[in-house]
């Protein structure tokens, strides 16, 4: 399962905390110019309006930055935010500053090169240097004094437009990590279903190819041996058993396949199936357990295409070792599918697991013989 990367409701809403934190900035302003908590008090009605339209408008620019674009007429829809930030400085004063921080951070999101360097340079400095040279002209005020206050009123203009650019830039990251998690959920899902698929096939072609062979045998046997056709039923029914149970575990990703069980019951299907076979894996080493999968499937998925596409009357499976890696040859006198695999083949799958273990594997025909090799490293890291 994968973690979610944000809380729920950022993930389902991610616009809310953009739209909340752009409210709150500019709820400060018309109480400030109502009150007139810094300069003049003003008219709260038209301080309101004024206000609520440029958080319509700054709203439009840090939406459309939060999908990676800009939106339609953005010059003039910039232009008017622009001078609706900056020319009732010239009236209210103080009061009227926190707006500049939406004219900034609209600047800098929408425009680009040196024409945003100094656009939002004006921007950034017109009310710290206006309001500096307004208070160098007051005696009240002290040239140190002006100048950490203009150096204030700057930086609050900086962390205000900051803020504002990191919340949209903010709700992007969110939606692309969210479009990242919805694509990494789907290729989990795909990938097992492939793995299903691929174990479902490599399993049940050899089992239902037991399952036919024996189904064959014992109705050739009904009539003559009442005894041996009885017997072939019962291992017909285990078989059936023992495909049930490996499909259960396939769904449960707990399905595991033995070499040397792979072997013996290769060497049994074909000897029932009248193919004359020899095994020469007397120096069967411990193996690691994705290389001993590697090579199980291998058996298993040679055994199938012999019983399902070959009229071969002999087979033979060796196993050798040398420099560190396993080597599986099966090699039958039979006609054989074609070597290279196509989606949703055995030797699709059983190239994948190849792979898988970092090993190779080939499939040649020649002179009537047809080999299946696989090699794979002991070691599996």
């Amino acid at each position: 399962m994968i973690p979610p990367i944000a809380p729920r409701w950022v993930s389902r809403h991610p616009l809310w905390p953009l739209i909340a934190l752009q409210v709150l900035l500019a709820v400060q302003v018309p109480v400030y110019t109502t009150l007139g908590m810094d300069g003049p008090a003003g008219n709260p009605v038209a301080a309101t309006v004024a206000v609520a339209l440029v958080l319509f408008l700054s709203l439009r620019h840090s939406l459309a930055a939060a999908r990676g674009e800009r939106p339609a007429g953005w010059p003039w829809t910039l232009a008017a935010l622009v001078v609706l930030a900056n020319v009732p400085l010239w009236w209210v004063g103080s009061n009227w500053q926190a707006v500049t921080a939406f004219s900034l951070a609209s600047i800098v999101m929408l425009l680009h090169g040196r024409l945003m360097l100094v656009a939002a340079t004006l921007q950034l400095l017109l009310n710290p240097v206006k309001e500096v040279t307004s208070m160098l002209g007051d005696s009240a005020y002290t040239t140190p004094r002006a100048l950490f206050l203009g150096a204030y009123a700057l930086f609050g203009l900086i962390l205000y437009a900051s803020t504002l650019i990191g919340g949209a830039f903010l709700v992007r990251l969110l939606a692309e990590l969210e479009a990242a998690r919805t694509e990494l959920a789907a290729t989990a899902v795909g990938e097992e279903r492939i793995r299903v698929s691929r174990d479902l096939h490599d399993l049940l072609g050899q089992s239902l190819s037991a399952i036919s062979l024996k189904g064959d045998l014992a109705l050739r046997l009904l009539a003559k041996d009442t005894a041996a056709t009885r017997a072939e039923i019962e291992s017909l029914t285990e078989v059936a058993r023992d495909a049930l149970r490996d499909i259960r575990a396939i769904t449960r990703d707990e399905h595991s396949v033995s070499l040397r069980t792979e072997i013996d019951g290769a060497a049994a299907l074909l000897g029932a199936a009248g193919v004359d076979i020899r095994v020469d894996v007397a120096d069967l080493p411990p193996l690691s357990g994705p290389a001993q999968n590697a090579l199980a499937w291998a058996i298993r998925e040679g055994t199938t295409n012999l019983l399902r596409h070959s009229d071969a009357r002999t087979c033979t499976i060796t196993l050798t070792r040398g420099q560190g890696a396993v080597r599986l040859d099966i090699v039958n006198d039979g006609a054989q599918p074609p070597s290279t695999p196509s989606p949703g083949t055995g030797l699709s799958g059983l190239a994948e697991r190849a792979r898988a273990a970092s090993g190779t594997w080939l499939t040649t025909a020649h002179d009537g013989r047809f080999l299946l090799s696989v090699e794979v490293p002991e070691e599996v890291a």
